[in-house]
């Protein structure tokens, strides 16, 4: 235990919120230090990382869609689990020694937040990586107790809180009490469905080509989960399907409400099944306590209407809600001693 004290003094100890669409890092007294997305340019049918910092991240994922033939530009997550496991080393790597920094002798201590659904080869997966790439020890945590101490909420206490974590790949859905999860679920239906399903709308509709950039621009400027009453149009460029030509057209909002029923319908039904298995008194406490909104895909104007509508409960988006999980991972650092029993602890043998 001293010796672990001793050997932080020449490390940065950091929390990382290991996203499928973003990469966050936190440090204790910093806050969010990184803010990246969880994508790396490989030389064409290799694992080969290219040369210099446009390798991996912001400027990796401009490459998104516009490679060329050489080069492409992957993302190692899928549904909020490692499917590229090389890569996703190497994006580690890459993130844990810019914030530790390359002069550093001793590796971080590391806590990662996971999907709370995810298989024990998964998880091995995200150790293993995480020690490749340079961890000195390596703490899993759940992405629904991660959200829940990023947000504030009082998971420790004998009440009942309810968070959902709508992310890139996965919605994280758990009521808490008590410090642990007393009920959950977690499905693989989040923002890159929402994503994909206005691509299909496009398609089916315009028959127009997208890339997975415009459909986020578009999510984010004209998407919605709720008729708020100020409806809008949007000029969206592509393919066209059948000439093959660049062209453009104009899109409203009320058609890509349509077009995300289908993901947010799922959302709604994963949190009405967790609320049905809830005990009474548990039940009893959310009547006051709500649900807290936590994630990126959260930020879906109407999406908390819609919600609040579904369950009678009230519900509302956290404190900026994207960093929620990686802020909860730098709080759980702080508190290893005491909380590790609930964590999922190092696999170094």
């Amino acid at each position: 235990m001293l010796l672990d004290r001793f050997m932080g003094l020449f490390s940065v100890d950091m929390g990382i919120d290991l996203g499928t669409c973003n990469t966050l890092v936190a440090v204790r007294g910093q806050g969010i230090v990184l803010n990246e997305p969880s994508v790396v340019a490989v030389r064409k049918g290799t694992n080969q990382v290219l040369k210099g910092g446009q390798a991996v991240g912001w400027m990796a994922k401009e490459m998104l869609g516009r490679t060329p033939g050489s080069i492409s530009a992957i993302r190692p997550l899928k549904d909020g689990v490692i499917s590229d496991f090389e890569i996703t080393e190497k994006m580690l790597g890459y993130f844990i020694r810019k914030v530790n920094g390359r002069g550093k002798i001793v590796g971080p201590r590391v806590v990662i937040s996971v999907p709370s659904g995810i298989t024990a080869v998964e998880k091995r997966a995200v150790f293993d990586s995480a020690e490749r790439a340079g961890a000195r020890r390596t703490y899993l945590v759940e992405e629904p107790i991660a959200a829940a101490i990023g947000a504030g909420l009082p998971f420790a206490d004998p009440t009942a809180s309810m968070i959902v974590d709508i992310g890139g790949g996965t919605t994280e859905v758990a009521i808490l009490s008590l410090g642990d999860i007393a009920e959950c679920e977690s499905v693989r239906v989040a923002g890159d469905d929402m994503d994909e399903a206005i691509m299909n709308h496009l398609k089916r509709t315009y028959n127009l080509m997208i890339g997975e950039q415009t459909a986020e621009r578009i999510k984010i400027e004209a998407g919605s989960a709720f008729n708020l009453g100020d409806e809008v149009e949007m000029e969206v460029r592509g393919r066209d399907m059948i000439s093959g030509l660049p062209r453009r057209t104009l899109i409203s909002s009320g058609e890509i409400r349509e077009a995300l029923q289908e993901p947010v319908n799922a959302i709604v039904d994963a949190i009405t099944r967790t609320l049905e298995r809830a005990a009474p008194e548990l039940a009893a406490d959310l009547v006051e306590n709500g649900i807290t909104m936590a994630g990126g895909g959260s930020l879906l104007k109407g999406l908390t209407n819609v919600i609040e509508k579904a369950t009678g409960l009230p519900t509302r988006l956290a404190d900026d809600p994207l960093t929620c999980v990686a802020r909860g991972t730098a709080i759980y650092l702080e508190h290893i001693e005491e909380w590790k029993l609930t964590l999922d602890s190092d696999m170094h043998v």
